[in-house]
């Protein structure tokens, strides 16, 4: 995003794709951070209530480097939510349950920005409504944003919410082992995303994922189209 406004200078889309960002930073990563927290309270685990963590305020949840990336690159992280599954009754489930909370919340808003994006194109159509236009664009580059968040942090790698989830499926014995070298691994994978070797296979992957929800945004519109 960055590199774009150095490179192509300022213009109105790409003012409103920073715009978007912004608001992605500031909206859509503290709410992600928060369904991690309700889940986690529901199933019995309070420590992220009682950090502080169950709350939509953005400063309780935005870490510096992850909110620069969603800016570098489109995808980032916050600060991890804490949680202790010892709490959970079913610890593996309740951690699960707790990891996919995140990337679920970035799908559903989505899909609520898809359908915003839809209803002012639909507005387009009849009218060169200016708002209905940044609209598009605006809620288009949300969406799209939150779909790149959800893919991203469904990598199942360590600290990302998709190895909580892969947990179910391996034995105890080398989860553990994988997550001794938790912090060795994100590196790497920072260093796959700063040299661009996971751009292709991420997009692809959004790109399909962006697909369907955007099939599904359009069906409310189907009877004006």
């Amino acid at each position: 995003m960055i590199f774009d406004l150095l490179r192509n200078g300022f213009s109105i889309d790409v003012m409103i794709n920073l715009l978007a960002r912004v608001f992605v930073v500031f909206c859509t990563l503290p709410i992600h951070e928060y369904a991690h927290a309700l889940v986690a309270t529901k199933l019995g685990d309070d420590t992220a209530r009682l950090k502080g963590r169950l709350t939509l305020a953005p400063l309780a949840h935005i870490d510096i480097m992850g909110a620069v990336m969603i800016f570098l690159v489109g995808f980032g992280y916050a600060k991890p939510v804490p949680v202790n599954p010892r709490k959970f009754k079913n610890p593996r489930a309740g951690m699960a349950l707790t990891a996919l909370a995140g990337p679920l919340s970035n799908l559903l808003m989505a899909l609520f920005f898809m359908i915003l994006a839809n209803a002012g194109s639909l507005i387009l159509a009849s009218s060169a409504s200016i708002v209905a236009q940044v609209s598009v664009i605006f809620f288009s580059v949300a969406a799209q944003i939150n779909v790149s968040l959800a893919v991203f942090n469904l990598i199942p790698i360590p600290p990302l919410d998709g190895s909580r989830i892969a947990n179910l499926f391996i034995p105890q014995k080398y989860y553990f082992k994988i997550m001794q070298y938790e912090r060795y691994i994100i590196l790497g994978v920072f260093a796959l995303i700063i040299f661009g070797i996971l751009d292709k296979p991420l997009s692809l992957i959004t790109g399909v994922v962006m697909t369907g929800i955007n099939f599904i945004a359009r069906l409310p519109f189907l009877p004006f189209i």
